[in-house]
């Protein structure tokens, strides 16, 4: 007798213009089961969810659920058939309250008009009852990122969903509150409620995972019991080789001092940052969320102006006004939300590319494509 899932996307491809994102990829997901999906940025994780989540459309496979074929067109689809996702880009219209972005959808209606009281009750019970509090009323575009994705959460919450999809959960999450988002899987998989859940931290895997599929340049790897693997394993069908070869040693450190920041402060998030970064090294910067950590980059890199400290560069003192200042002196910085304050999301790769040099193509206001393009 044939094994049963609760979902089961066969053989999917999906192409963009150029790339072939998902290649031929097979999934399935039983009940109950929380399904680890593996691989790098870029892999096709996302993308696969995206088509299960009625996001987009495949050029070839089919998606089952309980045994039977359905057609997934749209979110509402996905909804219809008890499958909810928590975006890692999230989905959430910044002009609407919290409350709105939760229940936008599936408002609780009577004779037509909207009953929010009732909704707001449930909101505020689930948000209690798993850790993820929030203000009902406050805008979008007026909270947090870690706080975005808290409504996320509650938005697939709301909907009772019975197959549920994590890209990346805890990326955002404080520690004690990844720990309340692991309590609650599990509760929901004594449940009987199946999760697919895309995470890089593989101690994340080991902990709350059962089995793990592992996608490389778009392509299906092997599907494995999670518990019953290996590290270095996990890793090699990630990456494709060894995990020795994977991690080289680095060499490049020299002893020359380019950066050092000396109790470097910003009169609100920044509390007297120091640290120094050597030629040709990598140096990590680590806390929770709202430690400081982007602000403390943003100052270094003109967005923000430093109120007390110092910082030199080359031992050279340096207080960048702007980022172009910063830019100018040899500086880039990528954000933490690259689509909100990276990218012009309308215009196109080779715009986004260039727009930060754009002297260099021009000659008495004339622009040189040419240039550009080489």
């Amino acid at each position: 007798m044939a094994e049963d899932f609760v979902i089961e996307m066969l053989h999917i491809t999906k192409e963009f213009p150029g790339i072939k994102a998902n290649d031929d990829i097979t999934l399935q997901l039983r009940k109950g089961e929380v399904h680890a999906l593996l691989g790098e940025n870029g892999a096709g994780k996302s993308t696969l969810m995206s088509v299960l989540f009625g996001l987009y459309q495949p050029e070839e496979g089919k998606i089952l659920k309980n045994g039977k074929e359905v057609a997934i067109r749209n979110p509402n689809d996905a909804n219809a058939l008890g499958i909810g996702m928590v975006h890692q880009h999230f989905k959430l219209v910044e002009c609407f309250s919290v409350l709105d972005n939760i229940i936008l959808g599936v408002e609780p209606n009577k004779l037509g008009f909207l009953q929010k009281a009732e909704a707001r009750k449930k909101v505020m019970a689930l948000s209690e009852k798993y850790g993820l509090r929030v203000d009902p009323d406050a805008l979008i575009s007026d909270i947090s990122v870690g706080m975005q994705q808290r409504v996320e959460i509650l938005k697939m919450l709301y909907r009772d969903n019975e197959i549920l999809i994590f890209d990346e959960p805890t990326a955002l999450l404080e520690n004690e509150k990844v720990e309340v988002l692991f309590r609650f899987i599990k509760e929901l998989k004594e449940n009987g409620v199946s999760i697919i859940y895309i995470s890089h931290r593989l101690n994340e895997l080991y902990e709350i995972t059962d089995r793990t599929t592992i996608l490389r340049d778009g392509e299906y790897i092997g599907t494995v019991v999670t518990k019953e693997t290996d590290r270095d394993k996990l890793i090699a069908m990630m990456v494709g080789r060894d995990l020795a070869s994977y991690y080289t040693k680095n060499d490049h450190v020299q002893d020359e001092v380019v950066l050092e920041v000396k109790d470097l402060a910003d009169g609100d998030r920044v509390k007297r940052a120091s640290f120094d970064v050597k030629k040709g090294e990598i140096l990590g910067v680590a806390g929770l969320v709202g430690a400081g950590r982007s602000e403390t980059m943003e100052c270094l890199f003109g967005i923000t102006h430093k109120k007390s400290g110092t910082i030199l560069y080359k031992g050279k003192e340096v207080a960048f006004k702007t980022p172009n200042e910063a830019m100018a002196a040899g500086f880039g910085l990528v954000p933490e939300d690259r689509k909100k304050e990276g990218l012009f999301l309308q215009s196109g790769v080779r715009f986004n590319t260039t727009i930060n040099v754009i002297p260099r193509f021009l000659k008495k206001l004339v622009w040189n494509r040419a240039k550009e393009d080489e």
